[in-house]
């Protein structure tokens, strides 16, 4: 038994709905590690549940997951929009979504996240990032001025498979997004930050 194994056994169970898909992903899916998993997912929960969001942003939604668990803290006539460049897993996401207590709460946006931004009028208590790595710079330059004060981010995947503490010359497109924009909310004094060494790492952030 590993740590993360322990770790599992002495948390909440993992909701039966959130295996079904977790299932469902490992038997349809290319690249299953995607998936936020039990862990991760019961920390997403835990994060929504003591912010009580209103409103919810989430790039990259893969198949549904992490969705699923940060919904679980939203306010009653609270929502979370997901945003997805790739359809081709909306047949999972959206089976799952309809399965959910949380499917009028919850809409799904297939399109490129930077376009979308945009056009949001709404401010939003909690974002949640992981989509396109190579993009992570632009995402939080776009995405901070949409979030309260007071509000919060979350960021995925920062450890990237150990590759952000290899040597800078063998940075693929992928590392230098995650690193790039690392620097940058190292450096940035309007919000508050705290790496947390989670699967492949999480980044919190508060916007002061």
């Amino acid at each position: 038994m590993n740590i993360e194994q322990y770790v599992a056994i002495i948390s909440d169970e993992e909701d039966e709905l959130l295996a079904e898909l977790r299932r469902e992903t490992y038997r349809k899916t290319l690249m299953p590690r995607m998936i936020s998993g039990h862990l991760q997912g019961l920390f997403l929960k835990f994060v929504s549940k003591m912010i009580k969001p209103s409103k919810i942003l989430e790039i990259g939604t893969f198949t549904g997951y992490s969705t699923l668990c940060l919904a679980e803290g939203l306010t009653d006539d609270g929502q979370i929009i997901t945003v997805e460049k790739n359809d081709e897993l909306a047949f999972i996401s959206q089976k799952y979504f309809n399965k959910s207590e949380f499917s009028k709460k919850i809409i799904q946006i297939f399109d490129d996240a930077l376009k979308v931004i945009d056009k949001f009028d709404v401010s939003f208590d909690l974002v949640f990032i992981d989509g396109d790595k190579r993009e992570y710079p632009n995402y939080y330059k776009k995405i901070l001025p949409k979030v309260k004060n007071g509000g919060y981010i979350l960021i995925d995947n920062i450890f990237w498979y150990n590759k952000v503490i290899e040597n800078p010359s063998t940075y693929d497109a992928y590392t230098r997004g995650i690193v790039e924009m690392t620097e940058i909310i190292k450096n940035d004094k309007t919000v508050e930050k705290l790496a947390l060494p989670i699967r492949d790492g999480l980044y919190l952030i508060r916007k002061k």
